[in-house]
C-alpha cells in the first residue's frame, strides 16, 4: 500500500515528501505554522537583502535531509524501524520551535536565560500531551535518552542534518558561495559503527569542505559586523523597553510582547502553560510592529533608538583581538555626551561592547569520526592531511565596539 503525502517545492532541495500522520499534524499545528513568520537569519537581511527565509521552511528542509539520510543507512544494512524513522522526522521539526522573534538576535532576551532548545524541549513535551504520547520517542531522541544515539547525532551534532540543510540554505538565500556543500556527498557516506555516525573514509575531503564552508559563513554571514551591530541595537530596544514597562511606562504593543515586558520568567517555569502559550503567539511580526510605534515614544532614549533601526541608521561596529579597556568605552560616551548640547538620552544604551566566537569544528565537542576501510575510527581532526581545516578548528574570539551614530 502507497503511502498517502504531501509535497512542498523548497527553492533548495526541490519536491519534499510530506508523509501523512504525525508529521503532517505536527507541520499544520499553531506552534509549527508560528515558525513561517520568524526569518532563519534574523536581522541578516539588513545586508544580505535575499536573506528573508524562514525557521519554517529550514525545519521542512532538515526533515527531508533526515528522511535522506535514513533512507541511506537503511540501504547500508542499519535497522531503523517504521516508528524510530517517524520519530526522528518529528524530533529534527521540532528541533526550532522553540526560537523567539529574529531567532539567534534575540537569544535569551524574551525569557532571560533560557535557550531555544529549552523552549523546544518545553513545547514538544506540551505537544507530546496533546497527542497522548506520539511524540515520547522523538523527544527522547531530541534528549539522547533514545538507545540508538547515532539518531540523536543525526538531529543534534558536529555533523547533523539541521547543519546541513542551514549552511546550504543560507548560502542560497544570502548569495554568499562560500555555504555550498556537497550535503549530497555527505550523506551519502554516514554510516553507523558501534552506534555512533560515522563519515565512510572516501568522504573526508567533502567533510573537510563542510567545517571550512561553516568557519567562513560565520564570519560572511552570521557574525557579519553590520549583523552583529543591528542585533545589538535590537537588543537595547527590549532592554529599555522592559525597564520602561517595569516602570509602569505603557507602550503599545501586543498582548504577547506586553506580556513579556512586565513579566521576567526562568527556566523554571517553562512548564507554566500561560507562558508557553504566549511565547508561540511571539513573532518577528510583534516586535517590529511595537518597534515602528516606540520610535514616537516619549521616551527620549527608546525613540531614539527605534528610529535608527527603522531607517536602517545601525551602529558604527569596531572589531579587535582584544578586549576593549572600559577607559575607551567611557572616553566615547564622554565624547558624545560633549559633542551633542542637551544630550538627554541614556548615552548607556548608545555604546555597547561584547564577543563573538566562531569555529568550524569544536575539539572539546563530539567529535567526527572517519571509518576507514580495515573498520577503524579516528576523529576528522586528527587525520585531515588539510592544514586548513586544523585551523579552522581552533576556536576564535573577536571583541566588539558598537557605537550609535547620533
Amino acid at each position: 500500500m502507497v503511502e498517502s503525502f504531501k509535497i512542498i517545492n523548497d527553492p533548495v532541495h526541490g519536491f519534499v515528501d510530506i508523509p501523512s500522520g504525525l508529521i503532517l499534524e505536527i507541520i499544520e499545528h499553531p506552534y509549527f505554522q508560528r515558525l513561517r513568520d520568524i526569518k532563519q537569519l534574523g536581522l541578516t537581511n539588513l545586508v544580505y537583502p535575499g536573506a528573508t527565509h524562514s525557521r519554517l521552511l529550514h525545519a521542512i528542509g532538515a526533515m527531508h535531509l533526515m528522511k535522506e539520510a535514513i533512507t541511506n543507512l537503511q540501504y547500508k544494512g542499519v535497522i531503523i524501524t517504521k516508528n524510530e524513522e517517524e520519530a526522528s522526522l518529528a524530533a529534527i521539526l521540532l528541533h526550532d520551535i522553540g526560537h523567539g522573534p529574529f531567532s539567534h538576535a534575540l537569544e535569551n532576551n524574551i525569557i532571560r536565560g533560557v535557550s531555544h532548545e529549552e523552549i523546544s524541549l518545553a513545547l514538544m513535551k506540551a505537544i507530546n500531551k496533546e497527542k497522548n504520547g506520539r511524540l515520547t520517542t522523538a523527544i527522547e531522541i531530541f534528549e539522547d535518552k533514545y538507545e540508538k544515539h547515532f539518531l540523536h547525532q543525526l538531529v543534534s551534532s558536529q555533523l547533523d542534518v539541521d547543519r546541513l540543510d542551514y549552511l546550504k540554505r543560507d548560502s542560497f538565500f544570502s548569495g554568499v558561495a562560500e555555504g555550498m556543500i556537497g550535503l549530497e556527498r555527505i550523506i551519502k557516506m554516514l554510516n553507523v559503527h558501534d552506534n555512533s555516525l560515522v563519515v565512510e573514509q572516501k568522504g573526508i575531503y567533502s567533510i573537510e569542505k563542510f567545517l571550512i564552508s561553516r568557519r567562513l559563513m560565520y564570519w560572511q554571514v552570521y557574525l557579519h559586523k553590520t549583523v552583529i551591530a543591528a542585533e545589538q541595537l535590537l537588543i537595547q530596544i527590549l532592554k529599555r523597553a522592559r525597564l520602561l514597562t517595569e516602570n509602569s511606562v505603557f507602550l503599545p504593543g501586543s498582548p504577547a510582547i506586553n506580556f513579556f515586558l512586565k513579566n521576567n520568567f526562568c527556566k523554571g517555569e517553562l512548564d507554566n502553560m500561560e507562558v508557553l502559550g504566549k511565547f508561540t503567539l511571539l513573532d518577528d511580526t510583534d516586535i517590529m510592529s511595537a518597534i515602528k510605534q516606540w520610535q514616537f515614544a516619549h521616551d527620549k532614549t527608546l525613540s531614539m533608538l527605534c528610529k535608527m533601526l527603522t531607517a536602517r541608521v545601525l551602529p558604527k561596529i569596531e572589531l579587535s583581538l582584544v578586549p576593549f579597556s572600559e577607559d575607551d568605552i567611557e572616553k566615547i560616551k564622554n565624547n558624545i555626551i560633549a559633542d551633542k548640547q542637551n544630550f538627554d538620552a541614556d548615552i548607556n544604551y548608545f555604546v555597547q561592547s561584547g564577543e563573538v566566537r566562531n569555529s568550524g569544528y569544536d575539539a572539546q565537542e563530539e567529535e567526527i569520526k572517519i571509518l576507514s576501510k580495515d573498520g577503524n575510527v579516528q576523529n576528522v581532526y586528527l587525520i585531515s592531511d588539510m592544514l586548513s581545516a586544523k585551523a579552522f578548528s581552533q576556536i576564535t574570539k573577536k571583541y566588539f565596539l558598537c557605537t550609535a551614530k547620533i
